[in-house]
This record gives C-alpha cells, structure tokens and sequence, in this order.
C-alpha cells in the first residue's frame, strides 16, 4: 500500500504520521513544487513539480502514481482538492484512490458564500453574508446586522485578506481596492474546530475530534484544548452526513451563547490536525484500512478532553 501526498509544503507531521502508519505496508511519496518544502524530506521519496496551474501537472501527478504504484493520493492545499475530484475515474485507471469528497463539496469549501447558501437553506446556524454591499447596508438600516463585521475574499484561504469593519467607510475602501468580496456577520464567541473521518467505503461518520481554539495565527490554529459535547458530536453527524463529505475534513465551528454556528469546512487535513492525532484519533490509519478494502469501525469521541496543543517552530537541515 502506496500513498502520495501532493503539495506537502510544511506539513512535516503529517507526512511523518502517514510514513508510521504506512511503515512496512508501503512507501509515503511526497510532492511540493520547491525542494525546499521541509516536508518532503519525511517522506520514503519525493518528487519536485510543476504548479498546479501548469496545463501538464495532472498528467505528471498519474504518470508517479502508475510509476510508484500508488493506492491512494490526497492534497493538503484547497485549490488541488477540486482538480483531484474532478480526474478522480483517471486515477482510478491506474489504480489509485483520491482520498477526498466530490468536485462539487470541494468547490463549495472553497467559495465561501456558495457555503453560507448551502447552511442558511439546509436550516444549519451560520453567520449572515452577503455579496452585494447595498443588500448588506439595507440590513444595517433596519437593524438586523451591526458592525463589526467580517470582510473577506468569497473564495480565499489562510485567512488572506480578512479585515474587520466596523463602519460603511470601512468596507467601501475595502470593496474599492478588491473584487469579489463578501461581508459576514461577525461571529463573538468561542472558535472550535473537528476534525472529522468519513469512512471511504460505508460513507458512515466514524471519527470526531473537537478543540476549542485558544490563539490563531495565520488562519491556523496555534494553541488549543480538546473537549467533548455530544450535542456538538450529533450536529456534525448530521452536517457530515447531509452534505455527504468523503474522507477528512476539518471544519470551523463557532460557540456562541450554547448555539453551534457552522462556519467553513476544508475537506483536507487541517494544519490542526496533530492534536488530534497525538490525543489518540489516528485518520492516517483508518485510510490505510480503507485503501485496504476494511470499513473502520466507529470511534466518535475517542480521546481524552483537557488535552492541550502548543505549535513551535522546529528546523529541517538538508544538503540539496
């Protein structure tokens, strides 16, 4: 069992967690588009590529998978997942499972206002938004928004150009000075993130991790504290299975005054993801038992609460 982790960049813990899990069952593979991605130097071989905007990436990216024999490929960027969905039957040609939901899950994640419509008519809590600042200024005549709020790219990640505004002048500049900007409803409360595995043969949620976020940097979260609601568990259950999410996914939760607001999902590893990892909710192997042709048995909640995580910098020496 082979598996290909694309665009590993910095994420050295996954790939590490991956190349235990997969020890003596296969070799990890990695690619990044520098040879000065750390990560790659945890995995058994690496291949250096081409941008994902580049018109022969995705016949390299099944050229090393006939050639390494892969099982299974994912992506630890939100611009690829929609590409791997999209060549998922010419993977599956050459014997190779993407590890990841459908074209249209992963363009949803990745257009966030296109997700706000998708809670908001499914019945799910979510903070308001719009596209169009005039509708946004008429809910703030008649009371139904104030300021601040949140304002950001429609499709964007890493927490990219995201300002708070706090007045109309605020948002005007920003609207002036950058296209396709939406406005959201700024959400006060406690930040929590899941990560969640859905089985890739029975489709069943089977793994739940939540943390409440304690500093963020960067869009990613930087210290944290696990903890369990069933409440929470069932809401995801419910989301998971409604959207009909494939694989991991991490998604953005909001506590506020004991109501669960959904926010975004990312159907990938999170940069989070360790802590669940290291509190006992091992995704790299239930992938492996997928790829294996085994369903993983449930384990929602299975980890200790009051578990802390603390991100540091660490250093990777290589001669190239």
């Amino acid at each position: 069992m082979n598996i290909l982790i694309l665009a590993v960049g910095t994420r050295n813990k996954i790939v590490q967690y991956f190349k235990k899990t997969f020890a003596g069952s296969g070799n990890v593979v990695a690619t990044d588009i520098s040879d000065l991605a750390p990560a790659i130097y945890d995995a058994d071989k690496y291949y250096i590529v081409p941008a994902i905007t580049s018109p022969e990436y995705m016949e390299l990216i099944l050229d090393i998978c006939k050639k390494e024999s892969i099982n299974g490929v994912l992506s630890l960027i939100d611009p690829e997942l929609s590409m791997l969905a999209e060549y998922k039957e010419a993977f599956q040609t050459v014997g190779t499972t993407v590890i990841g939901s459908s074209y249209e899950l992963c363009e949803m994640a990745l257009d966030k206002y296109q997700m706000y419509q998708w809670l908001n008519n499914h019945g799910y809590i979510c903070a308001r938004s719009w596209m169009d600042r005039e509708e946004f200024y008429s809910a703030i005549e008649k009371a139904e928004v104030e300021y601040p709020v949140v304002v950001k790219p429609a499709r964007g990640s890493a927490s990219i150009s995201i300002s708070k505004a706090y007045d109309r002048e605020t948002v005007d500049m920003l609207f002036d000075h950058e296209n396709d900007l939406m406005i959201q409803e700024f959400l006060n409360g406690q930040e929590i993130g899941a990560d969640v595995y859905i089985d890739l043969i029975s489709g069943e949620v089977v793994s739940i991790f939540t943390k409440k976020k304690i500093k963020m940097r960067a869009g990613e979260t930087d210290k944290a504290v696990t903890f369990k609601s069933d409440k929470l568990f069932d809401l995801i259950k419910k989301f998971v299975s409604e959207a009909g999410y494939c694989g991991q996914i991490d998604i953005d939760i909001f506590d506020i005054a004991g109501e669960y607001y959904i926010s975004e999902v990312n159907p990938r590893f999170g940069g989070g993801y360790p802590h669940a990892y290291e509190a006992g909710c091992d995704h790299t192997k239930m992938i492996l038992n997928n790829l294996r042709g085994n369903i993983n048995p449930g384990c929602i909640g299975n980890y200790e609460e009051g578990i802390y995580m603390m991100k540091y910098n660490e250093v990777k020496i290589v001669r190239i």
